[in-house]
């Protein structure tokens, strides 16, 4: 991987309206929040143009009020950039663990990165735990299904043969695994530390499967 050479931005806010960029970067620009007729100024276009752009990108969770200021001997509302309005700018989110990995697996090897994410899937498998305290095999694998949704892996159970499988149609880096198969390791230290079970990986995306296939099995000596 080539650290020196920056990655393609997603889409996000070049998605919405030349107006409602424009507004949006005046808003990132200015963290206090600026207001309407702040922005009636810097943009040259109309008050009600103005209140129009707000009130879709507020409406939208992009934009928020964040109380009053006086201008003009009057108070104006303010108006400021909401988190969900600040992650529509490009992130280098996947770059960045891409150079993170490189560099663990330069000093670790490849096994070594193995061993690092299991230890990592431990660690977020502890603060999920109490979710399944009391649950049977069966629940727990359901429930470990409703966790993984909520990651964003879009997973669910299907009954296949005699042991169930958790597929997943969303790997949550898949540009990551693909350059680091070794990441996978942290989605099966998290399955089987979640479910007290064995998991399997028997179809990955990253390998040309149409979905991440993990059978769940008994550990040896149970049933």
């Amino acid at each position: 991987m080539d650290a020196n050479r920056k990655p393609a931005a997603a889409a996000g806010v070049e998605a919405l309206g030349e107006r409602q960029q424009a507004m949006l970067r005046l808003l990132q620009q200015e963290r206090d929040g600026l207001t309407v007729e702040d922005l009636v100024t810097r943009l040259a276009i109309t008050r009600t143009a103005v209140r129009q752009h707000l009130a879709a990108l507020e409406r939208d969770g992009y934009v928020r009020q964040q109380g009053l200021r006086v201008t003009g001997g009057r108070p104006g509302l303010v108006y400021a950039l909401t988190p969900a309005g600040n992650e529509l700018f490009p992130k280098l989110y996947s770059w960045f663990s891409a150079l993170v990995l490189e560099r663990l697996r330069a000093r670790l090897g490849p096994e070594g990165l193995a061993a690092f994410m299991r230890e990592l899937s431990a660690e977020v498998a502890a603060g999920l735990a109490p979710r399944l305290q009391g649950l049977g095999p069966r629940e727990r694998v359901e429930e470990v299904a409703r966790i993984m949704n909520g990651l964003g892996y879009d997973a669910r159970v299907l009954a296949e043969g005699p042991v169930p499988s958790i597929v997943a149609s969303n790997c949550v880096y898949h540009h990551l695994a693909q350059e680091f198969r070794e990441v996978c390791e942290f989605d099966l230290g998290l399955l089987e530390i979640l479910t007290g079970q064995r998991a399997d990986h028997t179809e990955c995306m990253v390998r040309g499967g149409k979905v991440c296939r993990f059978p769940i099995r008994p550990l040896e000596g149970e049933k």
